[in-house]
């Protein structure tokens, strides 16, 4: 039969730190506490598998439970020497959540528990302080109604703001026992009034009540909101802790505090931490009252009493404890303490919640001291935490009022005007101006006015849409799919569902990392990127085996990629460089070129813009390898598709309008993505691929001859299906490549490859690495084809599918490792068997994921390739991956 319940206190515990998923990660704290010799008071926790049998039963217990419960009562009651229920030295308990992994304030406590109208008789009788005994019972009605009932708390704060009123005071306090008294008689009132119920008077009800109350907020929104931010799976569910009450709301020698063992904002070698004379833990936290910091370190002129002065005994038992918890530990703890006449009690320690700069700093320093090894420091901070370090984000203590809530698609805050179109965000950039852009969707051809915005909102899209790409390759803020706006450019405005209306002009400030829209402007914080950083991150390249590259298309993107770590670019989108103000002209008039002859001319004038673009990006990566990928969609998407801007082509190119308005409807497609695009163009349009192949050749013999690089171009031909498109593309591509060598006289080694982002590409990997040197598995659209959906349109439910449980993650955030990624695998060892040399990544925005990251790793791939502001992500990630395998 399984144990459901394990004591601790005095010393003694039935379990240990190292048991967290059963014991959640207080109980196991706790427990460890107990047994290192911290004065823990006694209890006894209820473990996590309760709590799945409770969900999987119907919201109910196993028979076993019962008697458990009832066995650790009477052996709490022992080693508290007092009696639950009892009339002359009652015992109170503490009923608090405590999964495995930490979530702070998302579930529910209960304090003072066992209170009824006789046994609050017993705790006069022993506190000798009325005033004591009816501020807990206050507390407990207030606390058991909300939590159990799911009263609005609200109704007894102005209960007690008009009792403290009519007393002419201010703080809680300042009220006498009398007053409390009334307090508790009006509480229990309006406790009946609104449940039309009385307040229950049995102990055993109410302990029974407040774990089902525990356990149920497992499954409250705000709980299961924080799981998926989280990943934190909801069958891990969460144990129970009931804990003999200490108490710091029983005069001047009592308190309560919350600290740090070092500052959780820059990581700092210092004590941090607040607390209160004659509280209890939850009015620390809620702002009741202004906590006092707990120590002198960095106390200002008019700063409250330190605890290091109003209490220098229980102070320096506190540090002694702070040093015990970090050698043990060997990590910075958040933890919860009481003082009971002038008596320190622990009641939690857990690893603390930390920014990215301060996790990297207190991973540095720890090695330093000598409490963990290099290996230790790099498993310490979590990759996703980088963002923090990359981007702006959203000052934690300005006020704001979110209107509306979509995807998360990049990080960082952002406030601006709100503009409508890419080109007014250009222009109000030019007057220095900061705006918000916002678009239904973005496309590509509003490219210029996405790297003028400081943000981008779009209505549609998801975390891989062209919004949500081309952001993060940025580094811009972006809040995509965002459902809750309905976009109206003709009255240039959009509108919440709430009502709100914002107009153009309107300040709006985005957080990409929350998908948060708020009105006006909220402040921010500027991330700090120390010199720790580096000696972090050269600890995690030392362990790391899988090569980082970038997805970048401009010397500018490369730089960036560059300074984070990039080792090359893996992915170059040569059309993002087509759509440049100074080009398109030339791109529409190959497209509505009536012949070969019409194509070749246009493309001449394209072809030293593409050289130089190709130059820019050679120098920045310095010798690195650069993966560029020949054109790829469709070419409807460089056409206008409004009349006036059609009209306005017209006039240029100096053809009809009608003629153009044909051009249009002809390229349209009614599934551009299995249309007429990538190695589709190259076979039907060659010439467009040899301008392209020409421009980087030249490109590289340039920088060869006349500044001594060293290149090794790598020509990647897209949306290969079948190996003969590969085949004749190939036989093209090293045509053009070896004219342009011989023209300059020089030999370039080049290598020509192809992106795997079909299933039958992935299928017959074999066949076509005969004609490929390497393979990029582009996991973006290999997603697409293989779920059959579109990533742009996908957002408006997959939402949906998370929340049911269809799916765990989100495949275009995390691959599917069990679907797509099995076509990863298969096409990897299908090329290998035909090409053991065949060098292989990915270059999907799966590439800076972690769990993705990983799954490369294990694979044995040679790179992944992500956005450069995910660089650093993807380099801790693949150490971390590396060491899983020792």
């Amino acid at each position: 039969m399984s144990k459901f319940v394990y004591a601790f206190g005095v010393g003694e515990a039935d379990g240990d730190g190292s048991m967290k998923e059963l014991l959640g990660g207080k109980g196991a704290n706790l427990a460890e506490m107990t047994s290192i010799g911290l004065p823990v008071p006694p209890g006894f926790t209820l473990t996590t598998e309760v709590c799945t049998a409770y969900y999987e039963n119907n919201r109910t217990y196993p028979d076993s439970l019962y008697k458990e419960v009832e066995q650790a009562l009477k052996s709490l009651e022992q080693r508290m020497d007092k009696v639950f229920g009892g009339s002359e030295n009652p015992l109170l308990v503490s009923v608090r959540s405590g999964a495995r992994a930490s979530m702070p304030g998302m579930m529910d406590t209960v304090l003072n528990l066992g209170l009824n109208d006789k046994t609050i008789q017993g705790v006069i009788l022993q506190s000798n302080d009325p005033r004591f005994a009816y501020d807990s019972y206050r507390r407990f009605i207030q606390m058991y109604a909300n939590v159990v009932k799911g009263m609005n708390g609200e109704v007894f704060a102005k209960i007690l703001v008009e009792k403290k009123e009519e007393k002419g005071v201010e703080l809680d306090t300042e009220l006498e026992a009398e007053d409390l008294q009334q307090l508790v008689k009006a509480f229990k009132a309006s406790y009946k009034d609104h449940l039309n119920e009385d307040f229950p008077e049995d102990p055993m009800q109410q302990l029974w009540e407040a774990i089902g109350a525990v356990f149920g907020s497992w499954m409250t929104p705000r709980a299961v909101t924080y799981r998926k931010l989280h990943a934190i799976p909801s069958d891990w569910g969460t144990a129970v802790n009931v804990q003999g009450m200490v108490f710091g709301n029983m005069g001047d020698d009592c308190a309560t505090g919350v600290a740090f063992t070092r500052d959780p904002a820059t990581g700092e070698n210092y004590f941090y931490g607040e607390y209160l004379v004659n509280a209890q833990g939850e009015d620390v936290v809620a702002g009741i009252r202004t906590p006092q910091p707990i120590n002198l370190a960095k106390h200002k002129e008019g700063d409250l009493p330190a605890m290091e002065e109003v209490m220098p005994e229980s102070y320096a038992q506190l540090v002694k404890i702070r040093e015990v918890l970090e050698k043990h530990y060997k990590d910075m703890q958040d933890i919860e303490f009481t003082i009971e006449k002038n008596k320190l009690y622990m009641l939690q320690t857990r690893t603390g919640k930390r920014t990215a700069q301060a996790a990297i700093r207190v991973a540095v320093d720890m090695v330093a001291e000598g409490l963990i090894t290099e290996k230790e420091a790099v498993l310490r901070v979590e990759p996703e935490q980088l963002d923090q370090l990359l981007h702006p984000s959203l000052d934690p203590h300005a006020e704001r009022q979110v209107i509306a809530k979509g995807l998360p698609a990049s990080p960082g805050a952002a406030s601006g005007q709100v503009v409508f179109t890419a080109d007014e965000a250009e222009e109000q950039t030019r007057l220095k101006k900061k705006v918000i852009l916002v678009r239904i969707e973005t496309s590509p051809e509003d490219i210029h006015g996405m790297n003028a915005a400081q943000g981008i909102l779009t209505a549609r899209g998801g975390m891989t849409s062209h919004a949500a790409v081309v952001a993060r390759g940025m580094g811009k803020c972006c809040v995509s799919g965002c459902g809750e706006v309905k976009i109206d450019y003709e009255k240039q405005q959009l509108k919440t569902k709430t009502g709100e209306i914002i107009k153009r002009g309107d300040y709006i400030t985005l957080d990409g990392s929350a998908g948060e829209v708020m009105l006006g402007v909220v402040p921010k914080v500027e991330p700090e990127v120390s010199g720790n950083f580096a000696v972090f991150m050269g600890w995690a390249d030392k362990l790391r085996r899988l090569k980082v590259r970038t997805n970048a298309d401009t010397p500018h993107d490369s730089k960036v990629a560059r300074d984070f770590g990039a080792e090359g670019i893996g992915l170059c989108r040569t059309e993002h460089m087509f759509f440049e103000g100074d080009r398109i002209q030339a791109v529409r008039e190959m497209i509505l070129a009536e012949n070969v002859a019409g194509r070749k001319l246009a493309l001449e004038k394209i072809l030293p813009m593409q050289k130089g673009d190709f130059i820019g990006l050679f120098r920045e990566m310095k010798g690195l390898p650069v993966t560029i990928r020949l054109l790829d969609p469709p070419l409807h998407e460089f056409l206008p598709q409004n009349d006036d801007d059609i009209s306005e082509l017209a006039n240029v190119v100096g053809i009809r309008f009608s003629e153009v308005k044909e051009h249009v409807a002809n390229l349209h497609e009614f599934n551009p993505m299995l249309g007429h695009r990538g190695c589709r163009l190259g076979i039907t349009y060659p010439e467009v691929y040899d301008m392209q192949v020409r421009a980087i050749m030249e490109a590289a013999c340039e920088l060869v001859k006349n500044e001594g690089f060293t290149i090794i171009p790598e020509i990647m031909i897209p949306l290969i299906s079948h190996v003969n498109e590969l085949k004749i593309l190939r036989a093209n591509a090293v045509r053009v490549a070896d004219e342009v060598c011989a023209a300059y006289g020089i030999k370039i080694d080049y290598l020509i490859g192809t992106m795997i982002e079909l299933p039958r590409a992935a299928l017959t990997a074999d066949a076509i690495a005969s004609e490929a040197e390497f393979f990029s598995f582009g996991t973006n659209d290999l997603t697409q084809t293989t779920y059959g959906l579109s990533r742009d349109d996908a957002g408006h439910f997959l939402p949906d599918y998370i929340e049911r449980g269809v799916l765990k993650k989100d495949p275009f955030v995390a691959l599917d490792q069990r679907g797509v990624g099995e076509l990863v695998k298969i096409g990897f060892e299908r090329g290998r068997s035909t090409r053991p040399d065949l060098k292989v990544g990915i270059c999907g925005e799966h590439g800076g994921e972690p769990s993705s990251v990983a799954f490369c790793h294990d694979l044995g791939l040679d790179y992944v390739s992500c956005s450069p502001y995910r660089v650093p992500i993807a380099r801790l990630a693949a150490a971390h991956a590396a060491l899983k395998d020792t």
